[in-house]
């Protein structure tokens, strides 16, 4: 089963966002350190913004997520195990993901929300590689009928 079916119900995808919400907010809560100060204050920017526009933006680019992670969810499935290839496969996870809010934020007109990605874009990766875990057990619960 590709991943992108498990976005034809509207129900289940309604639950793979709040799940990825809950999991953005668990992590943005646990960053320590400056570049903690830093995402939790651009995270608030954000949410200031309108307070479902991560939730929005989550939803709008899960089609375009799992495109971009499907060969790598389908070389995991041919070793047996999607979630662990995805998790021993932290940088080219990230990378994948990268690859989609790349072009989304490129083609933004709205300077806020660019303005804050392109901030912490660099420092990101590390902490979007440190939740594929995470990610990857998401992905395997809705990918299954």
């Amino acid at each position: 089963m590709a991943l992108i079916d498990g976005l034809k119900n509207d129900d289940k995808r309604q639950m793979l966002v709040a799940d990825c919400m809950n999991l953005l907010e668990t992590r943005v809560a646990n960053i320590g350190g400056i570049s903690g100060i830093a995402i939790k204050a651009g995270y608030a920017t954000i949410k200031g913004i309108s307070p479902k526009y991560c939730a929005g933006a989550v939803e709008r680019l899960l089609p375009e997520s799992f495109a971009a992670l499907e060969p790598l969810w389908n070389e995991g499935l041919e070793t047996g195990d999607a979630v662990t290839h995805l998790t021993q496969n932290r940088s080219r996870t990230a990378d994948a993901i990268f690859s989609v809010t790349d072009i989304r934020i490129e083609k933004s007109t709205n300077s806020t929300i660019k303005g804050v990605y392109g901030k912490l874009r660099v420092s990101a990766k590390k902490h979007v590689e440190e939740v594929v875990p995470d990610l990857a057990q998401i992905l395997d619960k809705y990918s299954k009928n």
